[in-house]
């Protein structure tokens, strides 16, 4: 019996010891991945910047160069929803953002050099980008095209 016992401790032991390692990789994991969410967005957000000034400058197809500003705002967006240390106000705010560049193109083609600097702010790490973006969008007619 005193065996049996020994034994049962013994495997309690090394499970203990082996639900410990697998929570600490399984945290280290969700850090790596996180990191992953954080690149990407600031990514996404460096492409709006380069399709905006490629918008701005550019002569020819602006419909093709709108379309991908609408396609990387999506893809930011995505990842900012993913982005767990974002808080819940900034993330509204670029959802509002990607919601405006696709639903009023004709509001926002005229907004586009706010868009750019609001989106340079956010992506240098300061937090008045977020202000900046949320005074942009509460300043596009929601009624209007």
């Amino acid at each position: 019996m005193k065996r049996k016992m020994i034994r049962a401790i013994i495997l309690c032991l090394l499970t203990m010891v082996a639900l410990a390692v697998f929570i600490a990789l399984y945290i280290d994991e969700t850090r790596r991945v996180q990191e992953t969410y954080r690149r990407q967005y600031m990514t996404d957000l460096s492409h709006v910047i380069e399709d905006i000034d490629s918008y701005k400058n550019g002569k020819g197809d602006h419909s093709l160069r709108y379309m991908r500003i609408v396609n990387n705002m999506g893809s930011a967006n995505s990842f900012a929803f993913l982005i767990e240390s974002l808080d819940d106000e900034k993330k509204k705010t670029i959802n509002e953002v990607n919601a405006c560049v696709m639903k009023y193109p004709e509001q926002m083609k005229d907004k586009l050099d706010e868009l750019r600097t609001a989106l340079s702010d956010i992506s240098e790490g300061l937090d008045k980008g977020y202000t900046e973006a949320a005074d942009m969008v509460s300043s596009v007619d929601k009624m209007g095209k």
